[in-house]
């Protein structure tokens, strides 16, 4: 995707500086949330089985939940374990067209996940020993490693404290 340069750059910059200004407010005034967290983020899957031992046997989140969707018959919607009570969770729906991942206005960019630096380590090297096409840590971000999950979902691990981002507290 071609990256915006020159004055469009420039009037792009000067916008979220402007949105920064008038938006974000200090952390010392800032009001608390409403919310008590994300109990799990939904997704779609286009094959169960995959994307059982993708998420569970290259990424090491426990499968902790699978029974048929309340809405849908048929449809199934399991929970991984990402940790700190978190889940990720996913649908099928059989039966549906799934056209191939597209990269657009209300879908998923990619979902970083904090893991330590052990678990980071691993993770690299377990792409590396099943053929896992990753980027990172080799483009300059020594913290991140992003894949696709066989839905073409991206994957962020961040090695980072929940939190902070680039060391930073942003709560």
């Amino acid at each position: 995707m071609p990256q915006p340069e020159g004055r469009a750059l420039e009037a792009i910059r000067e916008r979220q500086a402007s949105l920064r200004d008038k938006y974000l407010q200090p952390s010392a005034t800032r009001p608390a949330t409403t919310a008590r967290g994300v109990h799990h983020v939904a997704l779609i899957c286009r094959d169960v089985e995959e994307t059982i031992r993708f998420y569970q046997d290259v990424l090491g989140f426990p499968l902790v939940e699978l029974l048929e969707n309340r809405d849908y018959a048929g449809s199934s919607h399991f929970f991984f374990d990402i940790g700190n009570r978190n889940l990720l969770g996913f649908f099928d729906f059989p039966g549906h067209d799934h056209p191939p991942f597209t990269e657009t206005i209300g879908g998923v960019q990619h979902i970083a996940i904090s893991v330590d630096a052990e678990r980071f380590a691993a993770a690299k090297a377990t792409f590396d020993r099943v053929g896992l096409s990753y980027l990172g840590p080799d483009r300059g971000v020594e913290n991140s490693l992003y894949v696709r999950d066989p839905n073409g979902i991206g994957i962020e691990l961040y090695c980072e404290e929940l939190g902070l981002f680039e060391g930073e507290p942003l709560l």
